[in-house]
């Protein structure tokens, strides 16, 4: 359970469900343990110009299916308070610590995912997901809610 105080945190699930359910094919919704860890003063919460990237790149590709730009979650994630995590090269190093377990019941092709979770890692961060799929690469820096 991750409910220490002072945590720097990288909280993909609250970019990908909150505002406005963004992902239409994924209804999600933040559970209370995410509205406890998000409201937790002692916290720091993140979101990753990776976020922006991928929310770019899956507007432009079906705006239907995914509603909000890359600028509109910019500005959404600024008015909630987060702090914004550029990408560096030293991340990118980090891809190849990365390591899928063979008994994952399916495979995991999202790149973003991969650069968060080595965002995270190299930056000694916590990345909250909803995705059950992350936790099958063993690090100790994701976090599944």
């Amino acid at each position: 359970m991750l409910l220490r105080k002072n945590l720097r945190i990288i909280y993909e699930s609250l970019i990908r469900y909150s505002f406005n359910n963004l992902d239409s094919y994924k209804q999600k919704k933040l559970t209370h343990q995410d509205l406890d860890i998000i409201q937790n003063p002692d916290n720091e919460i993140f979101f990753s110009s990776i976020n922006i990237w991928e929310t770019e790149i899956k507007y432009l590709k079906s705006k239907e299916e995914f509603p909000i730009s890359g600028d509109k979650l910019f500005e959404l994630c600024e008015l909630a308070g987060m702090k914004c995590l550029p990408i560096l090269p030293e991340h990118a190093l980090f891809l190849k610590t990365l390591s899928y377990s063979p008994d994952a019941p399916r495979s995991h092709k999202d790149p973003f995912d991969r650069m968060l979770i080595s965002q995270a890692k190299a930056e000694n961060m916590y990345l909250i997901t909803h995705d059950e799929l992350l936790p099958f690469y063993n690090e100790p820096c994701v976090f599944l809610v």
